[in-house]
């Protein structure tokens, strides 16, 4: 079998698929929504249909490679079809995929190790996604406190539900705390209960937590927002101002979880929220997230407490999957080894060295933005701190290198931060190099 390393990316080889690219395209025009599988839609001259994944890249059906930095939206950061991964899936696939409404021998068994490596989880409780996760930890808070209110941060994304379709992509600068409306469909109130502040900015935060202290239940917050690292002081003043004013902290780990750290943000940071979100990584990529927190509070989603004013109601068909659940046990086993953050976020910071020498050496106004496996090549003198800096940058320029980049077959999506997964090797960083460097000169 070939090795997707030695395949030159951007090659175009035999078809793969069982349909050319041009008929799959007819048939998704027909079937979806745009073509698409939700928010992103890419140039006819850049869009791609994956016929598969190997380790730190993918092929789509015309035999094309590329190196794969979007990693399933960060859950992938053992690449694609880890062998390990691949094995627990197939022995559970062979016991039954799907069990509902009584407990699985698996899920006991991660919610226990869970337990262990998340600071704040007293308790779990699964979900299939992310968005649930965060939609659950919300609705926690408010059952927990009475009040229906939520702030969060300019820029952050939170799923896709109502409670976090504000301000995620705002076009210009929030009238502070009355956020922007990503979607319609919102329900007419849904503003009233939604708070926005801008990221790193504790004065405004305490400002708002203070007038709205009667009716707010929490703050939530990306511990990491994209690529936006806080300053030393803004994890800890939040927790500050949220015990001062007796509101809930509600860490969104979606992303950082297991990924800054086998214990998350968390541990980095050594910040200990409420209640924390967790998905992605936690299922090996297959559909598991979960809320971990505090008893008081993670008490409250007890079945027994049915009926109960305070009672905050969990349920899914698939919470708790045994597939997804042996998916990220075996996930985790290897993030448990001793080296692997260090060498995941050391290959990282070899990823933004090599981009921004070739954006230096072509005179590219831009930097390699970003740390600890995240990371985002922006037009832009200095790493952000906010949102408001993200949207003073040049994002069409950044949009173009990126369309660029993917002509010369590196897997990225424009203007949206990317992953370094712990297969990623110096022969990717290598083609990268080449890559990027190909997609500056057609700037």
């Amino acid at each position: 079998m070939m090795n997707p390393a030695d395949t030159a990316i951007s090659e175009l080889s035999e078809p793969v698929g069982e349909m050319t690219h041009e008929d799959y395209y007819k048939a998704a025009t027909k079937s979806l929504p745009g073509a698409g599988l939700g928010s992103y839609s890419l140039p006819d001259d850049v869009r791609f249909v994956i016929h598969k994944g190997d380790g730190s890249r993918l092929q789509d059906v015309r035999g094309r490679w590329y190196i794969d930095y979007v990693g399933g939206a960060g859950a992938l950061i053992l690449g694609h079809a880890f062998p390990t991964v691949v094995e627990a899936v197939k022995d559970q696939a062979e016991r039954g995929i799907h069990f509902f409404g009584t407990l699985n021998e698996q899920c006991i068994q991660l919610a226990e190790d869970l337990q262990e490596i998340i600071p704040c989880a007293d308790r779990i409780a699964f979900t299939t996604t992310g968005s649930e996760a965060t939609a659950y930890a919300m609705r926690t808070a408010r059952a927990a406190t009475g009040r229906s209110k939520i702030l969060k941060f300019e820029g952050a994304y939170h799923g896709n539900h109502d409670y976090s379709a504000f301000s995620v992509t705002p076009t210009a600068i929030s009238n502070y705390p009355q956020g922007r409306p990503d979607t319609g469909g919102l329900p007419a109130n849904m503003a009233e209960n939604v708070l926005v502040s801008p990221f790193n900015d504790l004065e405004t935060v305490r400002r708002i937590v203070e007038e709205n202290r009667g009716d707010l239940a929490a703050v939530i917050v990306e511990p990491v927002q994209r690529i936006i690292f806080p300053d030393d002081e803004f994890l800890p003043g939040l927790r500050k101002i949220c015990d001062d004013n007796e509101v809930l902290l509600i860490f969104d780990e979606v992303v950082t979880g297991f990924r800054l750290a086998l214990g998350g943000a968390q541990e980095y940071f050594e910040v200990l929220p409420d209640l924390a979100s967790y998905g992605k990584i936690v299922g090996g990529g297959g559909p598991l997230g979960f809320v971990g927190g505090k008893a008081e509070y993670m008490d409250l989603m007890s079945p027994r407490n049915k009926g109960q004013a305070n009672y905050s109601y969990v349920n899914g068909t698939l919470h708790g999957n045994p597939v997804a659940v042996v998916a990220g046990m075996a996930t985790l086993a290897e993030l448990k080894r001793p080296s692997f953050y260090k060498d995941l976020h050391s290959l990282s910071d070899d990823v933004c060295n090599a981009c921004q020498d070739v954006l230096n050496k072509n005179d590219i106004p831009a930097i390699a933005a970003g740390k600890a496996s995240f990371w985002q090549i922006l037009f832009m003198e200095k790493a952000p701190r906010n949102h408001a800096d993200v949207m003073n940058s040049d994002a069409a320029s950044a949009r173009a290198l990126d369309l660029a980049q993917m002509h010369e077959g590196l897997y990225v999506l424009p203007n949206v931060r990317r992953f370094v997964c712990g297969v990623h090797t110096g022969q990717d960083i290598e083609d990268t190099v080449r890559a990027l460097d190909a997609a500056c000169k057609r700037l």
